[in-house]
């Protein structure tokens, strides 16, 4: 489709600037929603927190498998429905994933969204996961990505749930319907849920905008939407060698989150500077940080990339993904309480948590 459109730049040109208008959407929607799935899990308002995020995920999947039934865009190649999957790796690197999330208070995409407002802390972590997520990629940690991604069950035709008995259309439904019946009884105001609904709508928009209306095939460009593992790890090095290589969707996905949650913080007062208050608590971000970027690459995905926009696919490796992460926020937030507690006896006290 991007030959009709008759523009004078190339896909890929027009792909930063697409990366750029989503990543300012979801920086301003995600900034006024406190959109996190860390919260939504283990957060003092996860009810909250988890009706704004399944609203999200029940419009992006109405939104995507709509776009695939219009056939405007097909997932058939794309890395989610790879018949072998890597159980050990999406298993254990979701589980890192989720327990990076807890120690940092606030998944990869939540910092970002926070570094913009000022926190200090976030904007660490930002740049220790990019380095670290590039590290698995394509440096000293690519070893455990390649041991790891070699123990694989063969699914056959049977990768998404597009598969079972009802197909996608089936399956979409129910996923939407149970999400949307949370989402309505989670005592959120309307304007935060119509929030949650405009950020699930990016990943349609994404995907579309990627897989179908620029298009090229001449110059084909990878089919994208949310997500910050491989972007973050994109930006590091975009920004380390930018004279070398092109600007792509990646790289301005994540400056449009930090602009927009920036501009939204400006605008609404919440920008405040904050940095950490005890050297504990650097380390335990540190670790967070660091296991988060190991886990997402190991995993396929962070909490958006894996979850927001993988779980819309019907592909069961997301699916796969965004229930590790769970898990291992749940056991990491477990192992914290009771670390705090100092015995497994019942106890009223607050138990304490790095501040977001």
């Amino acid at each position: 489709m991007f030959e009709s459109l008759g523009l004078d730049i190339t896909a890929r040109e027009a792909s930063v600037f697409l990366g750029l208008g989503i990543g300012l959407l979801f920086g301003v929607l995600a900034e006024r929603t406190k959109f996190c799935f860390r919260r939504s899990l283990v957060g003092e308002d996860r009810k909250q927190a988890l009706g704004v995020w399944l609203m999200a995920l029940a419009v992006a999947v109405i939104g995507t498998q709509a776009a695939v039934a219009a056939g405007w865009i097909t997932f058939a190649d794309h890395r989610f429905m790879a018949p072998a999957l890597p159980v050990a790796a999406i298993v254990i690197g979701g589980a890192l994933f989720g327990a990076g999330m807890v120690l940092t208070r606030g998944c990869i995409s939540r910092l970002t969204v926070l570094t913009g407002s000022g926190n200090l802390r976030a904007a660490l972590v930002v740049v220790v996961f990019a380095i670290t997520a590039h590290a698995t990629l394509k440096g000293v940690l690519a070893p455990v990505r390649t041991t790891l991604g070699a123990l694989t069950v063969d699914l056959g035709d049977a990768v998404s749930l597009a598969a079972l008995p009802g197909g996608a259309p089936v399956w979409a439904a129910l996923i939407a319907l149970a999400a949307l019946a949370v989402a309505l009884r989670s005592g959120n105001r309307p304007l935060a849920l119509v929030g949650g609904a405009l950020i699930g709508l990016l990943v349609p928009l994404g995907w579309v905008g990627t897989g179908y209306v620029l298009f090229d095939e001449f110059e084909p460009i990878a089919m994208e939407s949310l997500s910050f593992t491989l972007p973050a790890a994109e930006s590091l090095f975009y920004t380390i060698a930018s004279s070398a290589i092109e600007p792509s969707f990646g790289p301005a996905l994540v400056g449009g989150v930090f602009l927009g949650a920036l501009a939204a913080a400006l605008a609404f007062g919440s920008f405040q500077w904050q940095s950490f208050e005890a050297p504990r608590q650097t380390g335990r971000y540190l670790a967070g940080a660091v296991m988060m970027g190991l886990g997402g690459v190991l995993a396929g995905g962070c909490t958006l990339g894996a979850g927001l926009s993988g779980v819309p696919t019907l592909s069961f490796a997301a699916i796969l993904a965004i229930l590790a992460i769970a898990g291992g926020a749940l056991g990491m937030n477990a192992l914290l309480s009771r670390s705090a507690s100092g015995s497994a006896a019942p106890s009223t006290r607050r138990v304490p948590q790095p501040a977001e």
